[in-house]
């Protein structure tokens, strides 16, 4: 691994922490002495995202979790929490027995598993994945979880 500051090819681990897809790493450059992490991943079968118009583009985890955290901007959800959720509907897609993932099919993980942590950040996701128009749509939104 070379260090990202002064480009020296040895390193020592410092720490390693492992969560459901991948490693985390903090290492220090041996050289210079500056620290940084990386990630390890495992290099998985590409998933194709099909989007609402057939057209299809590949599954970038990036943009689910900025879109996750959007939707958690400024409430009390740890980022770990969004990871987490971001580990488990990544791992939900691979399970799949096809690589070819509606969009439709990530909108609904996504939303089901914000309802368990935020229901502001739910809201949030479903006004957004739903194309709410007008207040009713909220306000149907919120009767039917208000229900649950």
């Amino acid at each position: 691994m070379k260090c990202p500051y002064c480009a020296h090819t040895e390193t020592k681990v410092i720490d390693s922490r492992e969560s459901d897809t991948s490693v985390r790493r903090r290492r220090e450059c041996l050289k210079c002495e500056k620290r940084f992490t990386t990630y390890e991943r495992a290099e998985l079968v590409e998933l194709i995202v099909v989007k609402k118009d057939n057209s299809r583009e590949q599954f970038e985890r990036a943009k689910l979790l900025k879109g996750i955290l959007k939707s958690c901007e400024k409430l009390p959800v740890e980022v770990e929490q969004i990871e987490q959720i971001v580990d488990e509907i990544e791992r939900e897609l691979r399970n799949q027995d096809t690589v070819e993932i509606k969009s439709s099919d990530i909108g609904e993980l996504v939303m089901s598993k914000l309802k368990q942590v935020n229901k502001i950040a739910y809201i949030r996701f479903a006004s957004v994945y739903r194309e709410f128009t007008d207040l009713g749509h909220f306000k149907k939104e919120l009767s039917k979880l208000l229900k649950a």
